[in-house]
């Protein structure tokens, strides 16, 4: 059994409020929510997050994603269900998750800029940044999905 842990919301919800406010805003700006989701999903499964990995699937499959390209996340550089836009934003996700690797690599963000422009890029980097909270925070505090 996990030891309970302390809600944030409850105990600094200033601070919660303002993540959420991050998430609205990137939704706001009319970036795909398709993209969003992959990027939800892909650094949730990266950082184990449980209970990311169910709600933003769940999500995903609301807003029309498909089971297989879900199921596909964890080997997406293989698998062909993807755009070359959707690649260029799984790859970013990936190396940005795990930044304490090797950082983001040249390639792989000026394969983004090139595909994606400025802005999206911008947007990705500030999603994948929101997740990465996201999943810290569950983890932290052992959130289990229902």
């Amino acid at each position: 059994m996990q030891t309970k842990r302390i809600d944030i919301n409850k105990v600094t919800p200033g601070a919660y409020q303002s993540l959420i406010q991050l998430d609205k805003y990137i939704y706001d700006t009319g970036f795909p929510k398709v993209w969003y989701h992959l990027i939800k999903v892909r650094a949730s499964l990266i950082n184990g997050c449980a209970l990311c990995v169910q709600s933003h699937s769940k999500d995903a499959l609301a807003d029309g994603e498909t089971v297989k390209r879900l199921l596909a996340l964890n080997a997406w550089k293989d698998s062909p269900y993807f755009s070359d836009e959707e690649k260029a934003i799984l790859a970013l996700t990936d190396e940005a998750t795990l930044i304490s690797e090797n950082g983001v690599s040249d390639e792989i963000f000026n394969n983004a800029i090139n595909i994606l422009g400025q802005e999206k890029v911008s947007h990705s980097i500030m999603a994948i940044a929101c997740i990465n909270a996201w999943n810290r925070i569950g983890r932290a505090t052992l959130l289990i999905p229902e």
